[in-house]
């Protein structure tokens, strides 16, 4: 079989064998996981490029290691692309993870203690949003808000009544696991009204922000993070952007503070992902993610799941499987899924009485399928193999066939041929 590093001279063929098998796999399976997507022929060949040779700590112009006149460049370009991108006036492209933009940007207007709300992990947010088992959750004090019981969307009113209770410094809004738009005027006027800073992690939706899919907080919030390898279709890494103010701060914060050399040959990747998204081309993608969420959602729904919230404004949907299944964990499902070929992640649904571990649901999401060239007719296939697994998750003999069926369907929208 022909591999796309053929043109690698190594004899390392135990690795370059690996690398194409998993090749393989993304080629012919599904991939449904929400914060994972297919980068361009472009971001892959920049992140794989000779920059990653060089070490340049500090900033363009302020580097403390000689040879840096061309990663400046390089640096200069994506921190322009950016700005301009979402109309920011600072940004810092050097977080090599989401996880470190948002521990750089706790550590550039936080001390050690001060009291943060952020959303619950069972209820959609993120590990670094306060999670005890996180640094976050050990060196602030964050209090938790979640979604409200009847209609699971962000409870604004219990938000404000924790403000007012907790005097925050600091609130951050974002989800890695919550279906619906989040509209950041609300939170601002909470923010103002407790005297907080407000900070938006749109790690997974800042693509569709991008792409004029969801409102854009920048220049609302104090400071924005993300990641760049979700719906924003670039490399593996984290940003920040913010108000002019804040960049002294933000940058010592990234570095020294965090982070030692940062991964110039990720940053020139960035670069590249950024000016891809800049794109008509791009807007018309992020609409059709959105899009085929809605339509796979309602599939789903059809075959008797029960979607969180009732459906899904952005990239994913969480599925209640109790409905469909009162015995089906998210475990069993999302092994059973994988063997036939179908790739998502288990996950917690509101007031989940199963542990993070086994879960009651599933999150599903529609970057990388879309990225692949499906539509919403290839949702509604997609629902329904995903409901044949499920009606019997341990038949071994019904994954095959299903898997089958996929690397069909996946035939016709192969993301790297």
């Amino acid at each position: 079989m022909a591999s796309i590093y053929d043109g690698v001279v190594s004899d390392d063929r135990e690795l370059f064998d690996i690398l194409d098998r998993e090749l393989e796999r993304q080629n012919t399976t599904l991939q449904l996981i929400a914060s994972e997507n297919f980068a361009s022929r472009a971001v892959l060949a920049a992140t794989g490029s000779v920059l990653t040779n060089k070490y340049s700590e500090g900033y363009p112009s302020k580097r403390y290691y000689g040879g840096n006149s061309i990663i400046d460049e390089v640096e200069d370009l994506a921190r322009r692309r950016l700005c301009d991108l979402f109309g920011a006036e600072h940004a810092n492209v050097q977080p090599h993870s989401g996880a470190n933009a948002n521990l750089a940007a706790y550590l550039s207007v936080l001390k050690p203690g001060d009291t943060v709300l952020g959303m619950r992990l069972d209820q959609g947010g993120h590990l670094t949003h306060g999670s005890p088992v996180n640094v976050s959750g050990q060196f602030y004090n964050f209090v938790s808000y979640g979604v409200t019981a009847s209609d699971e969307r962000l409870d604004l009113d219990q938000l404000a009544s924790l403000a007012a209770e907790h005097r925050p410094k600091l609130i951050v809004a974002g989800a890695t696991a919550y279906p619906r738009v989040i509209d950041p005027e609300p939170l601002r006027r909470v923010a103002d009204d407790v005297g907080a800073l407000f900070m938006f992690d749109a790690a997974h939706i800042a693509g569709l922000i991008a792409g004029g899919v969801h409102p854009n907080p920048v220049g609302i919030a104090d400071i924005v993070t993300f990641t760049t390898h979700k719906t924003l279709r670039g490399p593996r890494g984290g940003a920040i952007l913010c108000k002019k103010e804040l960049a002294p701060a933000v940058d010592k914060a990234v570095f020294p503070g965090l982070q030692g050399g940062p991964l110039e040959h990720v940053i020139a990747a960035k670069a590249v992902a950024f000016k891809e998204a800049s794109t008509p081309e791009f807007a018309r993608y992020s609409a059709q993610i959105v899009a085929n969420a809605r339509a796979l959602a309602g599939a789903l729904a059809a075959e008797g799941f029960r979607i969180v919230s009732g459906g899904t404004d952005n990239h994913l949907m969480l599925v209640d499987l109790r409905t469909f299944d009162a015995d089906l964990t998210g475990k069993v499902a999302q092994e059973a899924l994988d063997r036939s070929g179908i790739t998502l992640n288990k996950n917690t649904v509101p007031g989940d009485p199963r542990s993070p571990f086994v879960t009651s649901g599933l999150r599903i999401g529609t970057p990388a399928v879309t990225t692949a060239g499906m539509s919403e007719a290839e949702m509604a296939q997609i629902a329904t193999l995903i409901a044949t697994v499920l009606r019997s998750p341990a038949d071994e003999a019904l994954s095959g066939e299903v898997r089958e069926q996929v690397g069909i369907l996946c035939s016709k929208f192969t993301p790297y041929p």
